[in-house]
């Protein structure tokens, strides 16, 4: 008997190369389908000339924060954005919202990585999954806020 028999199993005890279950498989498919149906409404959607607003053709209300401060709040012009990204004007989407296109570009390639997890089974899913650490986490904060900064600089010039 060698120490590693007394070692406890690791959390996944499956080779690196097996699948993930039917479970997992209809989650990915789900959440694919909830990327996608949110790359939709952007397509759908004509984006705002003004950089903010597209939401209102959700059937959202205007942003109370900014009806009420002037001032632009922390994911303003993100409709607009990710609208901007969906119809492939990718500069303009920056533009428009740096968080915003950011946010887009990771939705898009997280419907393909969900949508390869649904229908193959592989475990590229379970990859996502161990990206989102404090340290990415903060670093997503970081650029909110900048892109707040930079949104709110670009909403006082005009």
């Amino acid at each position: 008997m060698s120490a590693d028999d007394n070692a406890p199993p690791t959390a996944d005890a499956r080779p690196p190369n097996a699948r993930v279950g039917l479970g997992e498989r209809i989650g990915a498919g789900v959440a694919s389908s909830a990327c996608l149906a949110v790359l939709g409404a952007a397509a759908w959607t004509s984006p705002d000339p003004e950089g903010h607003g597209t939401h209102t053709q959700l059937g959202l209300p205007p942003c109370p924060w900014a009806q009420a401060f002037d001032w632009p709040c922390a994911t303003c012009g993100m409709t607009t954005a990710v609208s901007h990204a969906a119809h492939g004007r990718i500069v303009q989407s920056f533009l428009t919202q740096p968080a915003g296109a950011l946010g887009a570009i990771l939705l898009a390639a997280l419907f393909w990585g969900l949508l390869h997890v649904a229908a193959t089974g592989s475990r590229l899913g379970r990859m996502y999954g161990s990206m989102v650490t404090p340290r990415v986490t903060g670093w997503g904060v970081a650029v909110l806020l900048a892109a707040w900064a930079y949104k709110a600089a670009v909403w006082q010039a005009g």
